[in-house]
């Protein structure tokens, strides 16, 4: 199995011995995937077409699924000469991208990053090619649009379409093409990847958004592409859309921690948010604590149904709560993880003062 290589750094290139499996075309499509057994067929064949017509391969990156997931690429490879299936043992998203670029960068000029839990429309690929050299971008990042099955995962998915839920992304909001800071993940030129190291394999969420910064301090150009888009298939349950969002807003402190002007204004309600909750839960002592809480409650409610009624799909109209999950666990997430970060720096800072000081004769001879 292939191990997982870090990505070198730009004063040391990485000299990688020719691979018969290497694509003749100029991208590498890379599907990183865990337990997607649901989805991971559809999408190498919504993917297939684009790819063979550009030369490419479809490299599957898997982090140990254990719900068939390997088994249904290995046969599936077994028909395919364009499909390739790595072993991940890093099981991040990142670390997979990572992978497949030190595997396969050396013969390609682009990488192209599929999520494994995501419809793709025709064409996919060949207009994402066109956009980055009519553009000149190092990065051509698309729009996503969230879609459902069942009553809980389709108002998930309307919270997610809405203003009120994805709190202005650039990616998340139609429009037509242009420049920006961040979006959701594509292609990207094989030489800017690996200019600013690639991804940080230390982050588990929150890596596009970290490496977007890397690329716009290094002068690297991402576009956000109005020519194609992605349907999104959300969490299912309310349990672990909390727990995804949590999840997102502990990587958005791991971000900020390492580059402080990565957060934006739009950030600034949703860290406060936690804290005014917090405090609505001392409305035991003084009632009109609960206001301020209440208040965003409402208005979380309030936004869910006029999303519904503007969208005519009368069956979202309660998406304000999963609005209000996603707002909230993304607070307390960061919050958490702040928190876990000071625990960890006072805990070093105290054995450093009791550790004893050496002496003065330390280390010297009788």
């Amino acid at each position: 199995m292939t191990e997982a290589l870090t990505l070198p750094p730009r004063s040391a290139p990485r000299p990688a011995a020719r691979d018969p499996f290497a694509p003749p075309g100029r991208i590498v499509v890379v599907i990183p995937t865990l337990n997607e057994a649901r989805h991971i067929l559809a999408v190498i064949a919504a993917l297939s077409d684009g790819a063979q017509l550009l030369g490419a391969h479809l490299v599957v990156v898997d982090g140990g699924s254990s719900d068939g997931t390997v088994e249904l690429v290995r046969a599936e490879a077994a028909r395919r000469p364009d499909l390739r299936l790595l072993h991940n043992p890093r099981r991040l998203q990142s670390a997979a991208v990572n992978l497949a670029v030190a595997t396969y960068g050396h013969a390609v000029d682009w990488v192209l990053r599929a999520d494994a839990h995501a419809d793709y429309p025709t064409q996919f690929c060949e207009l994402l090619l066109s956009e980055a050299r009519r553009t000149g971008a190092d990065s051509v990042v698309v729009r996503m649009h969230a879609t459902g099955e069942g009553v809980v995962q389709r108002n998930i998915a309307a919270a997610q379409n809405a203003l009120f839920g994805n709190g202005g992304s650039a990616h998340r909001n139609a429009g037509e093409g242009r420049f920006v800071e961040h979006g959701h993940h594509a292609l990207m030129r094989v030489s800017a990847f690996r200019a600013v190291g690639g991804y940080d394999e230390r982050f588990s969420h929150n890596e596009d958004a970290e490496l977007d910064h890397r690329l716009g301090l290094a002068g690297h150009r991402i576009w956000l592409t109005g020519a194609t888009g992605i349907g999104y298939f959300p969490r299912d349950t309310l349990d672990g859309l909390a727990r995804q969002y949590a999840a997102f807003g502990a990587g958005r402190l791991a971000t900020a921690s390492k580059h402080r002007a990565s957060l934006q204004g739009r950030h600034v309600p949703l860290i406060a948010l936690a804290p005014l909750v917090a405090v609505g839960g001392l409305a035991p002592l003084w009632t009109p604590l609960v206001l301020l809480p209440g208040l965003w409650l409402v208005t979380c409610l309030i936004a869910g149904g006029c999303a519904a009624l503007r969208q005519r799909a009368p069956d979202t109209l309660l998406c304000g709560v999963p609005g209000a999950i996603m707002q909230i666990a993304w607070s307390l997430g960061f919050w958490a993880a702040l928190l876990r970060r000071i625990a960890a720096r006072v805990s070093e800072a105290k054995d450093r003062a009791s550790s004893p000081e050496p002496s003065e004769d330390a280390g010297r001879g009788p």
